[in-house]
């Protein structure tokens, strides 16, 4: 990310205190966060693949821990060890981010947030926090981004296939490529490994093989022989994988989703519970005042994010290449679910970051 001088910390520092005051004024109570956070969490939540995005050390007496990628997990934690329902949080303070793609990306900035905790009327929650970051930030004359991961997830769980061919292809919602592979493969497009063809055709797999060295054992190789021959046995993904590739490539204005998206879903109508969602938050963000026609949609938007949004998505972005997007946030409801231990509540919220903030101020 090339950009101009910094903004030094001290008026970074101020931003922050005036965007968190904003979010006060409109509910939300003030927060904090340990900057040393578990690791055990976050690896829960993630798997392996934080450990590229974060920055770990080892307490003697915490163990593993990560500096504090983000606010929202321990935020949600907080939540969900009692706190008054409805609710609204207001943070700020650092983040701590490996760069090993552009280092010229900063691996430590400032964020601001502002989450909200309701059950009673999703759709609205929705719409207030995207309103009231539209508001703050109109004077940068952004470009609004949105999507919506829910209407994925659900055409995922409709597919005419096997449940763990669904579960395989949820679990790699928010890494594309293996997403791609996977569907390739379940639609019978992906020619199966010579190597994989003869296992899967051996009446013992373990006839030929050598003593037992490597991390699983006998019965966990035979489970998996056992999983790829089951999957082997399923029949191809037929004309849905059309349906998925042509939600992928939506890429219209938010007032001009509806066509398209209502149009896959006569095929795949599992998305129309979502889809009704959808069409509520069209119509409450438009009450609202906000101008649907001057707002990105993508199908795909949101899966390159933190794995927790699986709902509406969105961010506020400058027009300059390289660059970040100054704001961000989305729907996280499952999130609230493991992190309460099978309690969940509607939640969604969203960060500004001040230090990008300002350097467009002085540009302007």
């Amino acid at each position: 990310m090339k950009t101009g001088k910094m903004p030094d910390k001290p008026a970074v520092l101020a931003e922050a205190a005036r965007l968190r005051a904003l979010f006060e004024a409109a509910g939300a109570v003030p927060v904090e966060a340990d900057v040393l956070q578990p690791a055990d969490t976050l690896l829960d939540l993630y798997g392996e693949d934080i450990r590229a995005r974060a920055f770990t050390t080892t307490d003697p007496f915490r163990g593993e821990v990560m500096l504090r990628p983000d606010f929202t997990v321990p935020v949600v934690q907080r939540h969900m060890d009692g706190g008054a329902e409805p609710a609204r949080y207001t943070y700020a303070g650092e983040v701590f981010r490996r760069q090993e793609d552009d280092p010229d990306r900063p691996a430590e900035f400032i964020q601001v947030g502002f989450e909200v905790f309701d059950r009673t009327d999703p759709v609205a929650a929705d719409t207030e926090v995207f309103a009231l970051f539209a508001d703050i930030l109109a004077p940068l004359n952004l470009r609004a981004a949105t999507g919506d991961i829910g209407l994925l997830t659900a055409a995922v769980r409709g597919l005419a296939t096997s449940e763990r061919r669904k579960t395989a292809l949820l679990r790699h919602i928010w890494r594309p490529a293996r997403f791609r592979a996977l569907l390739n493969r379940y639609a019978g497009n992906t020619p199966v490994p010579a190597a994989r063809a003869a296992l899967l055709a051996a009446a013992d797999p373990f006839a030929d093989a050598p003593p037992h060295i490597g991390l699983r054992s006998r019965a966990e190789v035979a489970a998996r022989i056992d999983a790829l021959r089951e999957d082997a046995a399923t029949p191809p993904l037929g004309g849905e994988v059309d349906l998925l590739n042509a939600l992928l490539e939506i890429r219209v204005t938010l007032s001009d989703a509806l066509e398209p998206l209502r149009d896959i879903s006569v095929d795949l109508p599992a998305i129309q519970p979502t889809l009704d969602l959808f069409e509520a938050r069209l119509a409450a963000m438009s009450g609202h005042g906000i101008d649907l026609s001057a707002i990105d949609f993508e199908g795909s938007y949101g899966r390159t994010s933190l794995e927790y949004y699986d709902g509406f998505v969105f961010s506020f972005n400058a027009d300059r290449p390289g660059w970040p997007p100054v704001a961000s946030g989305g729907r996280y409801d499952a999130l609230t679910k493991r992190l309460g231990q099978g309690d969940e509540i509607p939640a969604v919220g969203g960060v500004m970051r001040p230090g990008l903030m300002l350097e467009l101020e002085a540009k302007q």
